[in-house]
């Protein structure tokens, strides 16, 4: 490796072939949760438990009806437990249906029980294939810092680099922690493969050493963390829309209509998981990140008060942060307040969600301050 003032030409040319491969593996896994997303739960009949269908007997007869060839049903025990009785499997499509207690639309979906075997292994295959695109895509990242000796995120080229990773390893380790969250595979990867498309094309800078005001400890804490907050406010944004798009869609069959939001198929529409799902999932990410977005705030701070002397100047990227910290506190208020939960406080995090957008692209790239340093 060079010294620390030049430039590695190998490793930084590793580097953007192992981009260049994850976005290949990515591409392939996206296609694979295509697949999953078009072939799973196809016709899958929807079993209630006995105690809001009636008698085991008469929800065993109803699925019969339905062409099913085995039925199961999961009763809600007195305790919180469940038994199960039977299992539903459609005749040639493996579906299988169980519920405790639960509408259908809670329990099928990308990566639940619901789904056909090839559905299944479908789905199976793209987690693998974007936990290898992951590992490439880190590669590449290391391979950029190792190429100049530093960090990998001095300007918008590395940051977006940085920021798709984040994205898929806030997905990656939700479906660690045993979440049934598969159906997130599709649009993350798809925004991943959007984000580096973007950064490789558009964005792109060659390896080069860093301006005098980012040789600082602070990149790696300051930098990181809200990367770290991009990746995780992407995961509630996408499950934000979900939300709205689920909720949309149980109105319009409630109304008797039969097609989903915008036209689109109702058959998606009754694979994905309820509304509640996702509503609970977006609420849950964004507090849980909430605090750590304050803490990049703090620290972005104190790094400025470091290399300019003062710890605030309004400067564009320190006043839209602020912006972004100021709409997700209105967005985690008012989810407390009674009034403001469900779509009006979806509408809130969207809005949130695009002052942090606005945040990373439009002030690096449109505005001009003490940040467009960042270059692209």
């Amino acid at each position: 490796m060079h010294l620390a003032s030049g430039v590695d030409p190998q490793l930084a040319d590793l580097s953007n072939k192992l981009i260049y491969s994850a976005m290949v593996v990515y591409t392939i896994a996206m296609f694979a949760h295509m697949f999953e997303w078009t072939f799973g739960s196809k016709g899958a009949v929807a079993v209630r438990s006995t105690e809001q269908s009636g008698s085991l007997a008469e929800t065993v007869a109803a699925a019969e009806t339905k062409g099913a060839k085995k039925v199961t049903v999961t009763v809600a025990g007195a305790g919180g437990g469940t038994t199960t009785l039977t299992r539903t499997a459609l005749a040639g499509e493996g579906a299988t249906v169980v519920t405790s207690g639960r509408g259908a639309d809670e329990v099928d979906g990308p990566g639940a029980a619901g789904n056909s075997q090839r559905a299944d292994l479908a789905g199976r295959i793209a987690v693998s294939l974007t936990v290898l695109g992951a590992l490439l895509h880190a590669g590449g990242i290391v391979t950029r810092g190792l190429s100049v000796s530093r960090w990998p995120w001095g300007n918008m080229y590395e940051f977006s680099c940085a920021f798709a990773f984040a994205m898929t390893a806030a997905y990656l380790v939700l479906l660690a922690s045993k979440k049934n969250v598969r159906w997130l595979g599709l649009p993350v990867v798809l925004a991943g493969l959007l984000t580096l498309g973007i950064a490789t094309t558009v964005l792109y800078t060659d390896s080069e050493q860093l301006v005098p005001a980012l040789h600082s400890p602070w990149l790696a804490i300051h930098v990181s963390t809200a990367i770290f907050c991009g990746g995780a406010f992407y995961a509630a944004f996408i499950a934000t829309l979900l939300y709205l798009g689920k909720d949309a869609f149980d109105k319009r069959i409630a109304a008797g209509l039969t097609t989903g939001p915008l036209g689109t198929p109702a058959s998606i529409w009754r694979r994905l998981p309820a509304a509640s799902t996702f509503d609970k999932l977006s609420y849950r990410i964004n507090a849980l990140v909430f605090p750590l977005w304050t803490f990049t705030i703090i620290a972005g701070a104190i790094w400025a008060e470091a290399a300019w002397g003062k710890y605030w100047e309004w400067d564009p990227k320190e006043t839209w942060s602020f912006i972004t910290w100021v709409a997700y506190a209105c967005y985690l208020h008012a989810r407390a307040t009674a009034g403001w939960k469900g779509r009006k406080a979806a509408y809130l995090a969207l809005a949130a969600f695009a002052c942090w957008l606005f945040n990373y692209y439009g002030v690096n790239i449109f505005v001009t301050g003490k940040h467009s340093y960042a270059g692209i």
